[in-house]
């Protein structure tokens, strides 16, 4: 990462802009409006953290990170539910510290497991999570989808 002054820090309403762009290139678009509603939500809920890395100023990624307990067993359950970096930065390292500071900050809130989803059509993230350590466990347990908006089953 020569060049870089690359530091991780909790994401800011201020970010709102960065972060429209940068859920546009994860293929997600939205607008600023919509973008600082949920940062609202985010930023205010105690089990929710937005974590940014931060290239002198300019934030060039973010992970989100969700806490929840578990009753099945004894901890908590981290979900990485978006992880996004700016694709001029892609293949950097950056989307590896990202990662990391959330295992970090799941450690530190009590999780005995992270868990993350991605689509199937993204290939090479799946190759980026197993090389992070994570297995893909598809074949051994279903993920069920409904979306509450309309009744319909989830489309992807």
């Amino acid at each position: 990462m020569s060049g870089m002054d690359l530091q991780l820090r909790p994401v800011r309403r201020q970010d709102v802009s960065a972060i429209t762009g940068l859920l546009g290139q994860l293929g997600y678009p939205t607008t600023e409006a919509v973008v600082l509603e949920r940062l609202h939500l985010w930023l205010d809920d105690p089990s929710s953290w937005l974590i940014g890395a931060d290239d002198d100023g300019e934030l060039v990624g973010v992970a989100a990170l969700h806490v929840m307990p578990m009753l099945e067993i004894s901890g908590k359950l981290g979900r990485l539910l978006a992880l996004v970096v700016d694709e001029r930065y892609r293949s950097r390292g950056v989307g590896q510290l990202l990662v990391a500071a959330t295992e970090r900050q799941a450690r530190a809130a009590g999780c005995v497991k992270l868990e993350i989803t991605s689509n199937r059509l993204r290939t090479r993230t799946h190759e980026f999570y197993q090389l992070l350590g994570y297995a893909d466990i598809c074949a051994s347990s279903a993920r069920f989808v409904k979306s509450l908006a309309d009744g319909r089953p989830h489309s992807g």
